[in-house]
């Protein structure tokens, strides 16, 4: 099966054999996260979205075998490769027997490590099975979905705002066993701290002032089904206390009740603040902060996988457009679809607000279109455009335009020449020109990161 589009974590210390696997992965078309430790490996591999770890066993700090263990605990681990020295086959033959996938021995042939690594990649979703994106990222990481789906541990989604963690945490709960079963979703920044216990543990008639009736809060409410915690970042240290009870004794009491009630839910929970920093800053627990986090899955934010532009926006106009024929709305059921220069300008954008920003966007064209086709204009209007004979902006900018031509052309030669340097000599311009181009237009190097 081939590497390309998909991403191979290295735990290597070897600086040699690191580099030489790293440029033939990429050259592969894998992208390369190259990891030098076991304390490295622990802190970045749950966060990288690998889909075939390839790891050395004796590492400076520790061993592959405890890398192995520790992601093996999380129920959605990686297929795992092992380098291995004669010296220690038998070690890599009992990880195989603990659900390792397989070994190589040094000195290897690098056809045949390629070999078993294409072997060891799990099939990508196809384009026409995709709900999430089309994208490689999103299509790697809506299999990883349906992978820990039937799990019942924790799960953490982690991604700016408006990527789309609530829609990934309804595929989890539509995937999974409890699809049936209630979808409880609790926004943690948008509910006062003075309300929030009652929300989420509900409350007993007479607890406090206002309290008239028995309150059955979210938590009794998700029975057993799916507890979404959102924005959990925000959450009130007293309230992270009690959380933590929910999740370690699966139980929580009534605000005001003295008795134990159980929990029967999947707890999912999702950020877009780094938790890690907060436990350092002492604003969230650190032992909530491990239960939670027990499978982490990111989400990348819209500019990094712009393959799922017009494929969203397509589906967005075709919803809304449904909606509007519902709504017997004869003038939106008219419009024809997105005009192609108003695809280039979706295309040209950055997406500050990500895919919420661009369901906004459409929604608003699809609602206000003053012809039966959506325009640059009809989506940007805050920008000026040159307008057609019937009023519609059909014209883009020149900065616009000249920014998109520039990113695409940059992408290609990145694609084609292999590396920064080789594609900054293609296009007749310095490395440092070449790399304040990329900074500016958001574009990713390629292979190792």
């Amino acid at each position: 099966m081939s590497l390309e589009h998909r991403t191979v974590a290295l735990v290597e210390d070897d600086a040699i054999m690191g580099e030489s696997l790293v440029e033939r992965l990429v050259l592969e078309g894998a992208r390369v996260v190259w990891m030098r430790s076991v304390a490295e490996a622990f802190a970045r591999l749950p966060g990288c979205g690998a889909d075939v770890v390839l790891c050395d066993i004796r590492l400076p700090d520790g061993l592959g075998e405890d890398v192995f263990e520790t992601v093996a605990e999380t129920g959605a681990a990686p297929p795992f490769l092992f380098i291995t020295a004669h010296a220690d086959i038998d070690q890599a033959v009992r990880l195989m027997r603990r659900g390792a996938l397989d070994y190589v021995t040094k000195p290897f042939a690098l056809p045949d490590l390629l070999a078993r690594l294409g072997q060891a990649l799990p099939p990508l979703l196809e384009p026409g099975e995709a709900t999430l994106g089309v994208s490689p990222e999103m299509r790697r990481l809506e299999t990883l979905l349906r992978r820990v789906a039937g799990l019942p541990m924790p799960a953490l989604l982690v991604g700016e705002t408006g990527v789309g963690k609530e829609v990934c945490a309804r595929t989890l709960h539509e995937r999974g066993r409890a699809a049936k079963r209630p979808f409880m979703a609790v926004n943690c920044a948008a509910i006062p701290a003075d309300l929030m216990e009652s929300e989420l543990f509900g409350h007993e008639k007479g607890a406090f002032t206002g309290a008239a009736a028995r309150h059955h809060g979210y938590a009794e409410r998700a029975k057993d089904g799916v507890l979404f915690l959102d924005e959990i970042g925000d959450l009130d240290l007293r309230l992270q206390a009690k959380l933590l009870r929910l999740v370690e004794e699966k139980t929580f009491q009534r605000v005001g009740g003295e008795a134990t009630l159980p929990f029967a839910a999947r707890l999912v929970c999702a950020t877009n603040v780094d938790l890690g920093a907060r436990v350092r800053d002492g604003r969230f627990r650190e032992d909530l902060y491990y239960r939670i986090n027990v499978v982490t899955l990111e989400i990348p934010p819209l500019r990094r996988r712009r393959e799922d532009v017009p494929w969203l926006a397509r589906a967005f106009f075709d919803r809304f457009v449904a909606d509007s024929a519902t709504h017997d709305d004869a003038r939106a059921t008219r419009l024809e679809g997105l005009h192609p220069l108003a695809l280039e300008a979706l295309a040209a954008h950055d997406w500050p607000g990500n895919v919420r920003e661009l369901r906004n966007r459409v929604e608003r064209a699809v609602a206000l279109a003053s012809g039966p086709w959506i325009t640059p204009g009809d989506l940007f209007p805050e920008r000026k455009w040159a307008r057609g004979e019937t009023g519609e902006a059909l014209i883009a900018p020149l900065d616009i335009v000249r920014e998109d031509a520039e990113r695409r052309q940059i992408i290609r030669a990145l694609e084609v020449a292999g590396g920064v340097g080789p594609a900054a000599s293609a296009l007749g311009i310095s490395r440092t020109t070449m790399w304040e181009k990329m900074r500016r237009l958001q574009i990713a190097a390629p292979g190792a990161s």
